[in-house]
């Protein structure tokens, strides 16, 4: 049985949600060079650079990255329900199913995956997850959620005001 929205609210399209994303994506993988860099500088300085193939300030830069969005979007959807590129795009998180738990949850649930991307193989499959979090935003009609919104039981809807 599909869910539909309730009456004065519009669901966010796919197209608006991938936007907003991938501005946010911008500015997080900025965050995430610098702090890889930072980190290749620690690691060489202090002689661990070689240690498990060179692939450590990656690995440490992916998870302080995904948890510095944890963190981003916890304090952003607590202050208004939404992110800049939600701003941006016009849309946020509906703030009737956003109480202080469900956000936790939803902003640990979206980035997990991004913090396994520094690692080799676990990668492939957190890469080929999103892309399936993205497939499963498209055919879930009419509210389009994926699998982050579904399990915090949260709706991103477009902002009328």
């Amino acid at each position: 049985m599909a869910a539909t929205p309730k009456a004065g609210v519009l669901p966010a399209e796919w197209w608006e949600r991938l936007v907003a994303r991938l501005i946010e994506a911008l500015v997080f993988g900025v965050f995430y060079y610098i702090l890889f860099i930072a980190l290749w500088g620690i690691f060489r300085t202090v002689g661990v650079l070689d240690a498990f193939e060179g692939r450590l300030p990656g690995v440490f830069a992916w998870v302080g990255a995904g948890l510095g969005y944890t963190v981003y979007d916890w304090i952003a959807l607590s202050r208004g329900g939404r992110t800049f590129g939600k701003a941006i795009m016009g849309i946020r998180v509906d703030p009737e199913s956003l109480p202080a738990r469900v956000r936790l949850k939803r902003a640990l649930l979206y980035p997990a995956p991004a913090m396994l991307m520094g690692i080799p193989v676990v990668n492939l499959l957190a890469g080929m997850f999103v892309f399936g979090v993205g497939l499963l935003i498209l055919i879930d009609k009419p509210l389009q959620r994926g699998p982050h919104d579904r399990l915090a039981g949260t709706l991103v809807v477009k902002d009328l005001r």
